[in-house]
C-alpha cells in the first residue's frame, strides 16, 4: 500500500488527540504552491529546514564551549537534534503532531549568531537603535527571508503553524514578539513541545558537558534535589565515578524529566478540558511544562549551572572574547561596507546598513568569525 499524503493526513485524524494540529487543517503558505504527492505539510516543512545553509551552521555554533574546544562538547547543531527527539517523544506521548513538533524544535534556534547568548546580548547592544537583535524573530527573518533556494519567492515559504512556532518559542531566557501571528493565542500544543524539549535537553547537556570538562565535580553537586534523586534511582552511591555512570544519569535525569512533563501535561490537559487547537490557544496559560515539584527542584540544579558552568572562569573569559571581536567586526563592516560580501551589500539599500551587516554576523558560525576578524585586524594574516 502506497502511503500517500491523503492516507499520512487519514492516519493523523485517527491517531492524533482531538487537540493535535492536523497537516490538512493548516493555515497554508504565504505563496500557493502544490500539496507534494507522499509528504504532508508538516513534513515538508522539516525538510525544508534540515537543507538548509542556516541549519548546517549550526555543527560551528556555540551551546556553551566554543567548537576549538573540544570535539565531544554539544554545538548548537546537537542541541538542536537533542532537542528534536525530546520533541518528538512527547508530542508520540502526548498525541500532538509529531511532525510538526520536530519541525518546530529543529528551526528554534536557526537564528542563532555565533559563541551563543553572549552573541545574541553583543548583537542586540549593537542593533539598539536599529530594532534590536533576537534569535528567534532572526530564526524567523531567516525562513522568510535570507535563506534563497526557490526563484518564486524569498526564504522556505513554510506553513503559517511553524512560522508562529518559532516567534511563540518561550523558555526562561527566550519570550519573543508574536506580532502579525495572533499574538493574544498561546502557541499550539506542538509549540509549546518545543518549550519544554529546549529546556530539558539543555538542562541535561549543560550537566554532561560541564562535568565531562571537569568545570565542577560529582561531588559539588551533593545535596541538590534533583541529583540526589537520579542518584538514588540509578544505584548509584556517589563513588567510582566514570564516564559510564556519567551516561546512565545523564541518561535517567532526560527520563525522569520527560516522564514528569507528561504526566503533567496530561494532568493540565485533563483540568483545562481541551478538546481542538482553538481551546488550546484560547488559554491564559501554557499546558506543556514541569509538574510544580519537579519545577521547584529544578530550580536548586539551575542556579548551580549558573554560578558553577555559566560563571565559571573558562566560560566568562570567552563570552567576552566573543563580545570584543563581534563588536570590532560590526564596527569595521559599518565603517566600510565594502568589506562585505556582494549578496551582504545588495541588502543595504532595502534593509539598511546596520541589519544588514547584523544579518551577515549572525549567519556566521565561530570558526568563520574568528577566521574573518584575524584577516581584519592582524596584519600577518592573509585576505
Amino acid at each position: 500500500m502506497l502511503f500517500t499524503r491523503e492516507r499520512l493526513e487519514q492516519l493523523e485524524d485517527s491517531a492524533l488527540a482531538p487537540y493535535g494540529m492536523r497537516s490538512r487543517a493548516s493555515r497554508g503558505r504565504v505563496y500557493a504552491e502544490d500539496e507534494h504527492p507522499y509528504r504532508t505539510a508538516y513534513q515538508r516543512d522539516r525538510d525544508r529546514i534540515i537543507h538548509t545553509t542556516a541549519f548546517r551552521r549550526l555543527e560551528y555554533k556555540t551551546q556553551v564551549f566554543v567548537n576549538t574546544e573540544g570535539d565531544y562538547y554539544r554545538t548548537r547543531l546537537t542541541h538542536t537534534l537533542e532537542v528534536a527527539q525530546i520533541g518528538r517523544t512527547l508530542a508520540r506521548a502526548l498525541g500532538a503532531n509529531e511532525d510538526l513538533s520536530e519541525a518546530v524544535c529543529l528551526v528554534h534556534d536557526i537564528g542563532h549568531p555565533p559563541f551563543g547568548h553572549s552573541g545574541e546580548q553583543a548583537l542586540n547592544a549593537l542593533m539598539h537603535d536599529y530594532g534590536g537583535f533576537d534569535h528567534n524573530q532572526q530564526s524567523l527573518r531567516v525562513v522568510e527571508t535570507l535563506e534563497h533556494r526557490y526563484p518564486e519567492w524569498p526564504g522556505l515559504n513554510l506553513t503559517y503553524e511553524l512560522r508562529e512556532g518559532i516567534v511563540k518559542h518561550e523558555t526562561e531566557y527566550d519570550v519573543s514578539s508574536a506580532q502579525s501571528f495572533d499574538p493574544d493565542k498561546r502557541g499550539l500544543l506542538e509549540a509549546q513541545i518545543a518549550n519544554a524539549a529546549d529546556e530539558i535537553a539543555y538542562n541535561a547537556h549543560d550537566l554532561d558537558d560541564g562535568l565531562r570538562a571537569k568545570l565542577f565535580t560529582p561531588d559539588e553537586l551533593d545535596g541538590i534535589e534533583l541529583w540526589e534523586r537520579v542518584k538514588h534511582s540509578v544505584g548509584w552511591d556517589g563513588a567510582g565515578f566514570d564516564e559510564m555512570w556519567r551516561h546512565r544519569l545523564i541518561r535517567r535525569l532526560i527520563g525522569l524529566e520527560v516522564t514528569d512533563v507528561i504526566n503533567a501535561t496530561e494532568d493540565r490537559i485533563t483540568a483545562a478540558g481541551v478538546k481542538s487547537t482553538g481551546d488550546i490557544q484560547a488559554l491564559d496559560h501554557n499546558l506543556i511544562g514541569f509538574s510544580e515539584s519537579l519545577k521547584q527542584i529544578n530550580r536548586g540544579l539551575k542556579n548551580f549551572l549558573y554560578t558553577r558552568m555559566y560563571r565559571h572562569t573558562r566560560v566568562i573569559r570567552m563570552q567576552m572574547k566573543a563580545d570584543r571581536l563581534l563588536n570590532e567586526l560590526f564596527a569595521s563592516y559599518v565603517a566600510e561596507p565594502g568589506q562585505l560580501p556582494r549578496s551582504a551589500q545588495q541588502r543595504i539599500a532595502g534593509d539598511g546598513l546596520q541589519r544588514a551587516v547584523c544579518d551577515y554576523i549572525a549567519g556566521m558560525t565561530d570558526r568563520f568569525a574568528l577566521d574573518e576578524h584575524a584577516k581584519m585586524f592582524d596584519p600577518n594574516v592573509s585576505v
